[in-house]
């Protein structure tokens, strides 16, 4: 779009006031590399001649593409709305943040693993909004408090779960002086 001076409009890049990645960490991957050259070796034995190598060029492939989709997974707060994957929630019907950690003061026994059963488990309200990876740790609950939103609330994993809980706290207050002004 060109305005009448001939030049470019240009749109103002997104402010994001936090984002991160959840990268699937080095000591998964060995694993599914090692079960698919396990299942290419299989077939390997099988089909004799030309057709040997195929399983190796097809399976190792695809299993580390599947490993590295499971790591584009984006958090991020940005221009007002937090984004989890492809989901997204404007800021202002986001309500209270509980975080789930490893370094909560009071953790049952168990230790992490029972905090993320006690989120995950028999009190997850079927309707929730829920993203978990399961090499990231913490996890973070948002209350939904749009009246027309059939999801209660969004459990996702977040690396730094306190950083996303201040950038959310922040996001809401820039968005509430915004709309004061």
């Amino acid at each position: 779009m060109t305005d009448t001076s001939g030049t470019a409009a240009t749109a103002a890049p997104p402010r994001a006031a936090y984002r991160e990645r959840l990268y699937v960490t080095w000591y998964w991957w060995p694993l599914p590399l090692v079960a698919a050259t396990l299942l290419a070796a299989e077939i390997h034995m099988g089909y004799p001649g030309v057709r040997a190598w195929l399983p190796y060029l097809v399976i190792i492939p695809l299993t580390l593409l599947l490993v590295l989709r499971a790591g584009t997974t984006r958090v991020a707060v940005v221009d007002g709305e937090l984004w989890v994957a492809d989901a997204h929630l404007p800021l202002e019907f986001a309500g209270e943040v509980e975080v789930f950690d490893a370094s909560q003061g009071e953790r049952p026994a168990g230790g992490q693993a029972a905090v993320k059963r006690k989120v995950l488990g028999p009190n997850l309200d079927p309707a929730a909004f829920l993203l978990h990876r399961g090499w990231v740790g913490p996890l973070l609950r948002v209350r939904v408090t749009d009246p027309d939103d059939p999801t209660p609330y969004w459990v996702f994993s977040t690396r730094h779960p306190r950083r996303l809980a201040e950038a959310i706290a922040e996001g809401k207050a820039q968005r509430g002086a915004e709309d004061r002004a």
